[in-house]
């Protein structure tokens, strides 16, 4: 019995292992094929004292969406200028119909609190808060399914912060 036990927790920490690493896989295939766009953001809290050095993060696309007349998972349909920012172009349950020049973001509804479409909170080190203060947009690298990935901060010149 002890013999099949052991064998129970290797074949269970393989597929726990397994399942991680093609969790990375796809951050970092995300990272490097993603398609790179700025959300705008809405003024928030720069910095949370009980978090250390964090910034609250609300994309400026979002306050206009009621999340009481939309699906509680969908996505947010964006088009880009010629700068590479976002702006919206309208809500949608499903990833079709999508046109040219037209990108996915999937988004969760927050319960009358608009909706959450991808990092909310972004950390950065001890002693640059100011540096991060006067942030315009949220860089996100997103994949033609929807995922996205909150890749840095940039200002208004839409030159990355570092």
């Amino acid at each position: 019995m002890k013999k099949y036990r052991w064998i129970l927790i290797l074949v269970n920490l393989i597929i726990i292992l397994g399942v991680f690493n093609y969790s990375v896989f796809q951050k970092e295939e995300l990272l490097s094929n993603g398609q790179l766009i700025l959300l705008e953001l809405a003024p928030v809290d720069p910095r949370s004292l009980m978090q250390g050095d964090y910034m609250s993060l609300r994309y400026a696309i979002t306050n206009s969406i009621n999340s009481d007349s939309i699906s509680k998972t969908g996505f947010c349909i964006v088009t880009l200028e010629d700068n590479g920012v976002a702006k919206m172009a309208r809500i949608q349950e499903h990833k079709t119909p999508r046109y040219d020049k037209e990108y996915l973001i999937g988004y969760t509804s927050k319960q009358g609190r608009g909706i959450h479409i991808g990092a909310e909170s972004y950390f950065f080190q001890e002693g640059e808060a100011d540096k991060y203060e006067n942030a315009k947009y949220g860089g996100i690298k997103i994949d033609h399914h929807g995922r996205s990935l909150l890749i840095g901060l940039f200002d208004e010149n839409l030159k990355k912060i570092e």
